[in-house]
């Protein structure tokens, strides 16, 4: 049994696209606060190169050894949000500089935690930030950035639903690209291991290592086995895969925490698809039983896609955690860009599946003279699907200026290339200029 579980590994590393997609070390900066801005930046940029200076070494090491894809080596911090409120600076620019010069030097891919979390409300530091993101995300290129407006517990923050519609419009004015690095949140996760949205949790451990696995292809090749049987079969198929795929990510995991000698936080069992034939969550819906996706009866499929991976990946790890289940990112799924194209799929069936699956709009291409109104309705649409379901939403989307629907935006390597699609023009804008807090759900009120 264990050769042949070996093998069929093998198999699914060379034919299938199975990789670690990251392994994202977690780092707390709250010892690094200081009421000096230059200061608390010189902290930081010591605390993140000393934490992380072995993590790309020992990664590659882990790859070279075991003969398993490590795609990506990030990091994630403490949102700054909160460690810059201590400074007396008027904008925070410099501290996502300082971010950026520590991924530079470690040689890392990513770094987030350009964060804030207003859910309930702001402080001085969150509307520092909030500002900032536009500049931050010019000047830097593997910065990530992110911002909770909402939670089940809390209800949503309007006022930075509609705030956030402009900075999103502000930060495509200057290049639409920058906002593949920015995603807004309802119920975001502390233990997030994929960008744009991770960030290190305030309850999280001084240092932490979150791996992120995914293996579209795998799945697809796993239920070409039980095509034409019940979906009871199907289900059940699913989720041993998914146990198989959790078993590698917790094993590079677990050699990865112990060289870095800190703890092993989760695996992310998320199926993210790349732009590569083959690799891709519409085709895992279609080998499921549609015509395409986009197609009624999408909803249902991917419903059961997000349920068995999640029970696939618990039944086989004891630390499964982040958004595990199946991200719908449109530019970075080959099959998605078909369905988009041939009128198929749109941005209304889109947040019809982001009920069901993990994460929500994810990297869609917009008109360029699409409102901030608009923009924030959608904000709104997502956070109001997870505060109710209880599940982490979010929004990534890239206005595009000068560009209209049927033009594309390229984005290159694992971002792919997005159609850019229609956005109903009836407008929210009295809904968003109200402002205030929707409140919580009553099904919040347990303790």
């Amino acid at each position: 049994m264990e050769s042949r579980s070996i093998l069929e590994t093998i198999q699914m590393i060379d034919e299938e696209n199975l990789d670690i997609r990251t392994v994202t070390m977690g780092i707390s900066l709250f010892d690094c606060i200081d009421s000096d801005g230059a200061k608390a930046r010189r902290k930081i940029y010591d605390k993140i190169t000393r934490s992380a200076q072995d993590l790309v070494k020992v990664a590659e090491q882990i790859q070279t050894e075991y003969g398993v894809p490590i795609i990506n080596k990030r990091i994630a911090v403490t949102p700054i949000a909160l460690i810059a409120a201590a400074s007396g600076d008027a904008d925070y620019v410099a501290y996502a500089q300082t971010m950026e010069r520590a991924a530079e030097a470690l040689g890392v891919d990513l770094i987030g935690g350009f964060s804030a979390l207003v859910q309930k409300g702001y402080q001085s530091g969150d509307r520092k930030l909030i500002a900032s993101i536009p500049q931050a995300l010019a000047e830097t290129s593997r910065v990530c950035s992110s911002v909770n407006i909402g939670s089940t517990k809390a209800g949503i923050n309007l006022d930075a639903v509609g705030e956030l519609g402009h900075i999103v419009k502000q930060t495509a004015a200057i290049d639409p690209v920058n906002c593949m690095s920015l995603v807004v949140f309802a119920n975001a996760v502390e233990d997030n291991p994929f960008m744009a949205g991770a960030f290190h949790g305030v309850g999280e451990a001084d240092r932490v290592i979150n791996v992120g696995i995914s293996g579209p292809g795998v799945v697809k090749r796993a239920l070409e086995q039980v095509r034409g049987q019940s979906i009871d079969v199907v289900s059940e198929q699913i989720k041993k895969t998914a146990f198989k795929v959790t078993r590698m990510g917790q094993f590079v995991g677990t050699i990865a925490a112990q060289r870095l000698g800190v703890p092993f936080g989760i695996v992310d069992l998320s199926l993210a698809p790349t732009p590569n034939e083959g690799d891709s969550v519409a085709e895992i819906l279609e080998e499921i039983g549609l015509d395409s996706v986009g197609a009624p009866g999408t909803t249902a499929a991917l419903a059961l896609l997000n349920d068995a991976v999640k029970k696939g990946g618990v039944m086989a790890c004891e630390h499964v955690g982040g958004l595990s289940g199946a991200f719908i990112p449109v530019s970075e799924d080959a099959e998605m860009i078909r369905a988009v194209r041939a009128g198929r799929l749109g941005l209304e069936k889109l947040e019809a599946m982001t009920a069901v699956c993990s994460v929500g709009l994810d990297m869609i291409a917009i008109p360029g003279d699409t409102s901030a109104a608009s923009i924030s309705g959608m904000i709104a649409d997502e956070a109001a699907i997870g505060m109710i379901n209880n599940k982490t939403t979010a929004v990534r989307v890239i206005p595009a200026p000068g560009k209209t629907v049927g033009d594309e935006v390229e984005f290159g390597g694992l971002f792919g290339r997005a159609p850019v699609m229609p956005v109903n023009p009836s407008q929210p804008t009295a809904l968003i200029a109200r402002g205030g807090h929707i409140p919580a759900p009553i099904h919040s009120f347990k303790n």
